[in-house]
């Protein structure tokens, strides 16, 4: 061991900024730093650097993990026993299936489990009565591992949520279990785009729920606040926060005029929001949650209380074709949960995207926690991310894109009011169509699909499920055993347009389908032609650009068995191709003299259209490929053009 600090630096001079700025001007050929400069989709810039007068001045400007008000989290006892809470989802239609499937992931490093419900066993379990329930939880120890539930129906939640609680009174010690009961009309309405029976009724009988459970389970929570679905529906980080703080101040208002007060609400609350691969965004996200969730406190004269914050993996980044890249996107996304500091983090199986997962596709993504959690040592680290300038930096700036479109919305009367007159949806369309075009362009890559496609792939196993059987909603038994004198009259049906779920490689997805579908039709796969004008080291950055380009559609791109000389070798190698498109392919300063002759010579050959990787402009070419164009149209050109349905 070294006595004193070993310095590694101390045979090098010191560097100042000027230092690098110089050096950043000279790598870029004269251009400003503004030119590595990039704007996030709230419009918030992305610097290259950050220096520590980028953040707050003084001592602990954030305080300290564990303290009031829990900027920083809502303890600094990194040696606890979990760092956070590794929850696992389960959604196979069977419970019994299910009941294997959770008992063997417990038994295997999981912590908490989240039992999706969903009555038709499309997308979830099949728990519609007590004896269902009883029958997925078999064995289920709920003093040491969460059980968590996640209702897809058209409810509020109401419903599973007294299931469960009549599954818990039976269980040894129901002062001791964990459960989340995660009751949310508003997510509901987000989802749904209704609440039977109208939101004052919803909200009155969740305020009678909250009353029972937090009685009978004092070391549950009864409700969840969520802005995953924003998120999900293809809106901006800032968009997502600002809906999420609007949901908790409309819960709280709604649920103080129903008997609950805003006080004693907050410790019932689970929080939720999505985490993808983008993990800088990430961190600084879930780090401006916490933020905004200690000023809504302050603002309505609570107590801070921490925040209880579950992250969820991104479901829209996930993707069909070459799914196992979804393993790199998950452990990002890990990354950033468990860096941000979220108290509860859920990775989706990377085969979800498929169909419903394995166990495979569950092994991985409980593992991919483990690791992050005991091999890289994430979890010995109070607060990681911590006075980390380029976290802390955008963590701020993302607060106040948020607090703005939280003071937004509720201008438009809250949340409630916000979606049912639809402004927050026509923000979120607009962040859609935003991404869709970036995607479309390249301009967010999505591996494997638009970027390095890979046309003979391996494919990811999936879960043999059996057709359900049709259900009939779930046995309100257990909301009337848990509040035999509750009176509520309903009113007319709160609605909305829903939040719908995007993944943004769909676009592509859906060129790939209807390549595959005429592979399987006709036993031969669409193919363009690369004509590469010039040698080898001329022709082949542009022809692999083409060929990435025209695979991500699910199109072959075939070549000359050996570069041609002329154009008439050009054309003859075109012919023996059997392709209809050609796609010249060679350097800016080949095209002008060779490109017009070229796509002449491939017409003549009988080429329907020529195409150009690149921006050389003749009458004799077609159309064009290059950084920056519409992918997505162009693919659908060409797919046309060669006659794929």
């Amino acid at each position: 061991m070294a006595d004193g600090t070993l310095s590694l630096s101390n045979q090098f001079e010191d560097a100042t900024e000027a230092d690098w700025l110089a050096a950043v001007g000279k790598a870029l050929k004269g251009g400003g730093i503004e030119r590595i400069t990039r704007e996030n989709r709230d419009g918030i810039k992305i610097h290259p650097l950050y220096r520590e007068t980028d953040f707050e001045s003084g001592s602990n400007p954030r305080g300290v993990p564990g303290e009031a008000p829990y900027l920083r989290g809502p303890t600094d006892t990194p040696a606890r026993y979990l760092p956070w809470d590794i929850r696992q989802a389960f959604s196979h239609p069977d419970p019994a299936t299910t009941n294997l499937e959770v008992l063997r992931d417990l038994e295997r490093g999981a912590t908490s489990i989240h039992l999706e419900i969903e009555c038709s066993g499309t997308a979830g379990c099949i728990i519609t009565n007590q004896d269902q329930l009883s029958t997925a939880l078999s064995g289920v120890r709920a003093d040491l591992a969460t059980v968590s539930l996640g209702h897809l129906g058209a409810g509020s939640g109401t419903s599973a949520a007294g299931l469960l609680a009549l599954w818990a009174d039976a269980q040894d010690a129901p002062n001791d279990l964990k459960l989340a009961f995660n009751i949310s009309p508003i997510r509901q309405l987000m989802v749904t785009g209704q609440i039977t029976g109208g939101v004052d009724a919803a909200m009155n009988k969740t305020a009678a729920m909250v009353s029972a459970l937090s009685g009978k389970f004092p070391n549950a929570t009864s409700l969840e606040v969520e802005a995953q679905s924003v998120h999900e529906a293809g809106g901006s980080e800032g968009q997502e926060l600002g809906a999420l703080m609007a949901g908790a101040v409309d819960l709280l208002r709604r649920l103080d005029t129903a008997g609950i007060s805003p006080s004693d609400a907050p410790s019932q609350i689970l929080f939720k929001l999505a985490v993808d691969a983008n993990y800088g965004i990430g961190i600084a996200k879930l780090r401006a949650a916490r933020r905004l969730w200690a000023r809504v406190q302050e603002a309505l004269g609570l107590d801070p209380q921490p925040m209880k914050l579950h992250a969820v993996t991104s479901s829209r980044m996930l993707t069909r074709y070459d799914a196992w890249v979804n393993m790199l996107r998950g452990t990002a996304a890990c990354f950033a949960a468990a860096t941000g500091g979220a108290d509860v983090i859920t990775v989706r199986a990377f085969n979800e995207s498929l169909s419903r997962p394995e166990e495979l596709g569950r092994r991985i993504a409980r593992n991919t926690q483990i690791m992050a959690m005991e091999e890289s040592g994430l979890g010995r680290v109070a607060d990681p991310s911590g006075g980390a300038w380029f976290s802390e930096t955008l963590a701020e700036d993302l607060a106040q894109v948020a607090w703005a479109e939280f003071q937004t919305i509720e201008s438009e009367g809250g949340l409630v009011e916000s979606l049912v007159g639809g402004h927050l949806q026509a923000r979120v369309a607009e962040k859609r169509a935003a991404l869709v075009k970036d995607v479309a362009r390249r301009k967010v890559p999505v591996t494997g699909v638009s970027e390095f496609p890979l046309l003979e792939e391996i494919s990811a196993p999936i879960a043999d499920i059996p057709a359900p059987p049709p259900g009939d909603g779930v046995d309100p038994v257990g909301v009337e055993t848990l509040l035999p004198n509750f009176k509520s009259e309903p009113g007319e049906d709160t609605t909305a347009e829903a939040l719908v779920w995007m993944t943004i490689a769909a676009p592509f997805e859906a060129l790939r389908d209807r390549a595959e579908a005429h592979l399987q039709s006709t036993g031969s796969r669409p193919s363009i032609f690369l004509a590469t004008l010039g040698p080898v080291s001329e022709h082949t950055a542009r022809a692999d650009f083409a060929r990435n380009v025209f695979a991500a559609g699910g199109l072959e791109a075939k070549t000359a068995p050996v570069p041609s000389e002329s154009t008439a070798e050009l054309a003859a190698a075109f012919a023996a191709s059997g392709c209809k498109i050609a796609v010249l392919c060679g350097s800016d300063k080949r095209y002008p003299d060779e490109a017009a002759s070229a796509a002449g010579a491939l017409k003549k050959a009988g080429a329907v259209s020529i195409w150009l990787a690149g921006k050389f402009e003749a009458t004799e070419i077609d159309r064009y490929i290059f950084m920056g164009a519409d992918v997505v149209h162009e693919l659908t050109v060409a797919l046309a053009e060669l006659g794929v349905k």
